[in-house]
């Protein structure tokens, strides 16, 4: 139900229908954003149950034409964050589609939008036009706006970008090496979720209140946010962290290491753990080092443990090791591609992934990470084919 009108809900749940009972059944989110962290965001909320109407462009989202990888035609980048979508194509140069795409922000319960600073204010579709002046106000609106740098800054709101001027970058590769990227756009990923959660922090306070508001994040705070302990130490004491590898600046050993055959990620993040680690190595006498036996020593030491530790790994190989340190509940794991990780995930029960979609378009996709015991997610809506719900939504439009 959108807004408080019954007639116009009820008329959703026929022409643009979701399966399941998700706790944001009856949302309307209208979806004006591309590329990640705004669709990331929204197929969360879609997930949860909301009814999610994708606007994209003549072209299409970029995502469209970012391949290979493909299944079949289309990119597996946009399939891998737009199920659960509906799909309209607007041009806003055309006076008829943006009257469409006005209509659609006038009836949304929450609009995302990632354009450049400003970008939409000629349209009519920023959040002052929405609320206010638009031919049909909507003043109850959560408006999520997503950019690169804040409202103010017109920068691009590239996530590579982002990896260099926050300090990830700083803190990525090896020390005697070129600073590295993440292998995924982290911070898009980061800020979809951080979106996600400040509608619904706004949707809380809507229910409670009655009020609509103006909820933005932007990357470079969420990499702020997302660099954790890394930007706190700069912050706290004025420490500007490093290169150092796959090393961790505070524990040791929590990195990978060589065996007899192959890497393992060994992980003593305590004491206790390190004192498990040394007896399966046949090394109790570290315990009764004082440069070894607490963390503290430890990572001042560790240029002289680290001889001493992978002289003992190899004695076995990494699966060797990985059953015999896992075995006495000590932190350690084999380094997996995406195919070995994946069917792990299987293995262990997790189901990772699920098939999204009904009839003739069923693409498997990963399963959201959030269980809920009372509402489950769905996955009822494959990832759209680009404009595949025009008539749809236009007709809902026509309803209202």
């Amino acid at each position: 139900m959108t807004n408080g009108d019954t007639t116009a809900g009820d008329r959703i749940d026929d022409l643009l229908p979701r399966a399941g009972t998700g706790p944001l059944s009856g949302q309307v989110v209208v979806d004006f954003s591309r590329v990640l962290a705004g669709p990331y965001s929204t197929m969360m909320l879609a997930d949860l149950g909301a009814t999610v109407i994708k606007v994209e462009g003549p072209r299409g989202d970029d995502t469209r034409h970012w391949s290979p990888p493909v299944r079949e035609d289309d990119a597996t980048y946009f399939l891998s964050i737009n199920r659960n979508k509906y799909d309209i194509v607007l041009d806003f140069s055309d006076p008829e589609d943006l009257e469409v795409a006005r209509k659609l922000a006038a009836r949304a319960d929450i609009i995302v939008e990632n354009f450049k600073p400003g970008g939409l204010a000629k349209y009519g579709l920023d959040y002052e036009s929405v609320t206010q002046t638009s031919p049909v106000p909507n003043p109850k609106v959560i408006y999520a706006s997503v950019t690169g740098f804040g409202a103010h800054n017109a920068l691009p709101g590239y996530d590579l970008l982002v990896q260099a001027m926050s300090g990830f970058m700083s803190i990525t590769g090896s020390p005697e090496g070129s600073p590295y990227r993440a292998g995924i756009a982290v911070f898009d990923v980061i800020t979809g979720l951080h979106t996600a959660i400040g509608v619904l922090a706004a949707l809380q306070h809507k229910n409670t209140t009655g009020e609509g508001q103006l909820v933005e994040t932007n990357l470079m705070s969420s990499a702020m946010s997302g660099l954790a302990n890394q930007s706190g130490a700069y912050a706290a004491a004025g420490v500007t962290p490093t290169r150092m590898g796959n090393a961790h600046p505070s524990l040791y050993p929590y990195q990978p290491m060589s065996t007899k055959s192959g890497e393992l990620i060994v992980a003593a993040a305590n004491d206790g753990q390190f004192a498990t680690l040394a007896k399966v190595l046949g090394r109790p006498d570290w315990l009764s080092d004082d440069r070894f036996a607490e963390a503290k020593a430890r990572n001042a030491h560790r240029a002289e443990l680290e001889p001493e530790l992978l002289e003992a790994l190899a004695q076995h190989t990494a699966q060797e090791w990985f059953e015999k340190l896992t075995a006495t509940g000590l932190p350690c794991a084999p380094i997996n591609t995406i195919a070995e990780g994946v069917e792990r995930a299987k293995d262990l029960g997790l189901d990772p992934i699920v098939e999204t979609g009904q009839g003739e378009r069923v693409i498997p996709t990963i399963r959201n990470p959030i269980r809920l015991s009372k509402s489950e997610v769905a996955y009822d809506l494959a990832p759209p084919e680009l404009g595949a719900d025009d008539e749809r939504v236009r007709a809902w439009i026509d309803t209202l």
